[in-house]
């Protein structure tokens, strides 16, 4: 086997990192798990803090990797990442935040409907224990959402830049407020329905029933903030979601049924990433200097040869996806792209 010499590009000129992005307040990375969504919210947020926009990148993804590609620790808090740049991120953790906001959601022996729940008869083990007693369904992703929904309206901000958890996890977030409504309806059948026994047992359960009003108002708090989210996702002039994708037949087909959910929310899609793509990065921008990396020989490896092959029939399947949208490409590098010098060849990719 021949051994490739692949020397660790240290630095890139400064002038090949775009000054500024041509983007609204927010841009969304979405897409399959592993296509890169993480480094382009990361180029894209270290491009956008240049120009002195204030700008924090944020990770709702539970397996986060933002602390790895910046190669510096990024707490859950905002917390700025450069000193001669406004850029500053955060890696919401959905654990802490649904234990902190136990009595929202439940968790932590909090039961949101105050005592109705045990006088059903639920110990949180029962058929009932998920709507009654213990964490709501989703109620992890609703509460990284919660922390997103801050973020979005912190005024030391003027531009988030969001690396989204696989798509799944994300349309679920989207789906909330209809889950939200139903439970709520539910809960509020359920409540007539006991209303008498209710009165007829307070006494001896300790009282009123207000932590039942308490925890369906909280529900509806919390629908009321991701419909405002939903809405700001839907207008093209505050919010750039953008579909990450590789040249692959099930990111292909990943990346067609995520336009087809977000077309059915409403939210438009403005941009299709398409990510290590087998070609020379001269052809992509002519921004960075290329002669510092290693590009696949399509002469004479075979192996590159097959790969470009089954790159070029995902690209084919593709043009549903591509059509409509301003499609920006990545080459496939020989390293791993971590640190700020490979950001900034991403940025200038995405330019």
């Amino acid at each position: 086997m021949t051994e490739l010499d692949v020397e660790t590009v240290e630095s890139i000129d400064e002038a090949a990192v775009p000054t500024g992005v041509d983007a609204p307040e927010y841009v969304l990375y979405g897409g399959k798990g592993g296509v890169g969504k993480t480094t382009m919210a990361a180029a894209t947020a270290l491009a956008s803090a240049r120009d002195g926009t204030a700008t924090l990148v944020v990770s709702t993804d539970p397996a986060h990797s933002l602390s790895d590609t910046f190669e510096t620790d990024v707490p859950a808090e905002p917390t700025r990442i450069r000193g001669d740049v406004p850029l500053f991120g955060s890696e919401i953790d959905p654990d802490a935040e649904l234990e902190a906001q136990a009595g929202v959601f439940g968790q932590g022996g909090e039961n949101p409907l105050g005592g109705l729940g045990a006088m059903l008869g639920e110990d949180g083990e029962g058929p009932m224990s998920s709507l009654l007693g213990g964490a709501m369904p989703g109620a992890d992703e609703a509460a990284a959402m919660q922390k997103l929904l801050e973020f979005l309206d912190d005024d030391r901000f003027d531009r988030v830049v969001v690396d989204t958890a696989p798509t799944g996890h994300t349309l679920r977030l989207l789906e909330l407020p209809e889950i939200m409504d139903t439970m709520v309806g539910r809960i509020a059948t359920l409540r007539q329905r006991f209303q008498g026994m209710m009165d007829g047992v307070k006494g001896v359960f300790g009282g009123d029933d207000d932590g039942a009003e308490e925890g369906v108002d909280d529900l509806d708090v919390l629908r009321e903030r991701i419909e405002r989210l939903r809405a700001t996702l839907r207008d093209p002039g505050k919010t750039d979601f953008r579909v990450v994708m590789v040249p692959e037949e099930m990111s292909v087909f990943e990346s067609k049924r995520l336009l087809a959910q977000l077309s059915e929310f409403d939210i438009p899609v403005g941009t299709v990433v398409v990510n290590k793509v087998m070609e020379d990065l001269a052809d992509v921008t002519p921004a960075v200097d290329s002669d510092q990396f290693v590009t696949p020989n399509l002469d004479a490896c075979e192996f590159c040869q097959q790969r470009w092959e089954v790159q070029q029939s995902a690209l084919r399947e593709a043009q549903d996806v591509f059509r409509g949208h301003d499609i920006k490409r990545v080459p496939l590098f020989a390293e791993e792209v971590r640190g700020e010098a490979m950001l900034r060849v991403v940025a200038a990719c995405l330019e």
